[in-house]
């Protein structure tokens, strides 16, 4: 199953053979650990994502698993040789199995 989340992707549109650019990622999520409570008292579900990958085509280039310490609205960057112009793919899956995806064009010039 996928979701609808909001993610954003900072990354360059077009970049040179061989540079090193900066990728940046944000996804709106709660991140809840199953240990805090609401104001009446009841435990708040554990609702958390529990891994991130990005690649480049078919090939993964970044991977983190994540943990219910990770803040809400978890943040990841990272850096990537280019080498040719493809897709970045993002990838992020939370405890269910239930997936949010986002893409962005990379120009390798």
């Amino acid at each position: 199953m996928t979701t609808n989340r909001r993610t954003r992707i900072a990354a360059p549109d077009q970049a040179t053979v061989g540079e090193v650019i900066a990728i940046r990622t944000l996804i709106s999520h709660p991140m809840e650990s199953g240990f805090r409570r609401d104001a009446t008292g009841r435990a708040i579900a554990r609702d958390i994502l529990v891994r991130f990958e990005c690649r480049f085509e078919d090939q993964l280039i970044f991977a983190a698993d994540l943990a219910p310490g990770t803040a809400a609205n978890p943040y990841l960057s990272f850096h990537y040789r280019a080498e040719r112009s493809g897709t970045l793919h993002f990838l992020w899956r939370d405890q269910a199995g239930v997936e949010t995806r986002d893409r962005h064009a990379l120009l390798v010039l």
